[in-house]
Parts: structure tokens; C-alpha cells; sequence
């Protein structure tokens, strides 16, 4: 996971508007940017994490071309310890937790 990405340019499909809640929103634009989401289901952010697992579990990819990496922990520090590890590791990663 470490390295630069190349960019490349690709013709856009037609653009298709689609009606979401705020949830769905902010989960959409983490799946897309991210290769690890550490995920701890607790409300009100559990909803974003079952839209990524269901998407990487669909094989969903993202901006990157590649499936992100979604894992489920036991506790909210274990979602941040795991978010901290795939940051230092290289990833981009983002968390999907309730946080105090």
C-alpha cells in the first residue's frame, strides 16, 4: 500500500443524480478514498459501516481501482489503533466510529 498512485484521466460517464441522507453521503466518500476503513458499529455511525462492508464484501472499488479493506473491531480503541497502524503503514484509512 505504499507508494505514489499514478493519475490518469478517463472520460466521465453521465452524471446521475441520487437522493441520500447524510450517512450514506459520508460513508460513499470514505469507501471511495480509502484503503482501510476500521469500523466499530455503534450508533449513530454504525450505518456507514455496514454500507462499507457491504460494499467491499460486493467488490466494490474505489477512485484507487482497488477493494478497501474493512475491519470490524471490539472496541472504539481498537478501531483507532487499527486506523493508526494503516496510516503509519502507508494506507489511507479512515475510521467509522462514535467518538467521545
Amino acid at each position: 500500500m505504499k507508494g505514489s498512485r499514478p493519475l490518469t484521466t478517463t472520460e466521465a460517464p453521465p452524471t446521475t443524480v441520487r437522493i441520500m441522507d447524510g450517512n450514506e453521503a459520508a460513508a460513499s466518500v470514505a469507501y471511495r478514498c480509502n484503503d482501510v476503513l476500521a469500523i466499530y458499529p455503534i450508533t449513530p455511525s454504525s450505518i456507514m459501516g455496514e454500507l462499507a462492508d457491504t460494499w467491499s464484501t460486493q467488490g466494490k472499488r474505489n477512485v484507487w481501482g482497488t477493494v478497501p479493506v474493512v475491519i470490524e473491531m471490539q472496541s472504539e480503541g481498537g478501531a483507532a489503533g487499527t486506523l493508526h497502524g494503516a496510516l503509519l503503514g502507508g494506507a489511507m484509512a479512515s475510521t467509522f466510529t462514535a467518538s467521545q
